[in-house]
């Protein structure tokens, strides 16, 4: 997906099964983060200030990510084994099937905000 404007145009280009999660993780960042403005960096939608990224989220063909700074990804690494998901340094994996919990994805943009000092 490149060339992508905005947040609903992403959603709107990903694929079908994965829309209403990205619908639904995109409301849950907007509540979490509501002062940040909505950018699009790299081809990927995400939430921050200029051109800094607190958080960001992406579609695949397979899976979806969040990605958040590593601080964040570390300092709740028991909450996301936890949930049964997969973590990289930088992101978490999930799909419809296995979604990321709402609760989750709170806490980690507020620790991504906190790592970033924003």
């Amino acid at each position: 997906m490149t060339g992508i404007s905005d947040h609903h145009a992403y959603i709107a280009a990903a694929p079908k099964q994965f829309r209403p999660l990205l619908k639904r993780l995109r409301l849950r960042l907007a509540e979490a983060l509501p002062d940040t403005e909505e950018l699009i960096m790299y081809d990927m939608p995400g939430f921050g200030f200029g051109k800094t990224i607190i958080v960001g989220y992406a579609a695949f063909s397979k899976q979806c990510g969040l990605y958040v700074h590593s601080g964040a990804i570390a300092a709740n690494a028991d909450d996301i084994a936890s949930a049964g998901l997969k973590a990289t340094k930088t992101g978490i994996v999930f799909s419809p099937h296995h979604p990321i919990p709402d609760e989750l994805v709170v806490t980690l943009a507020l620790a991504s905000r906190k790592e970033l000092g924003l």
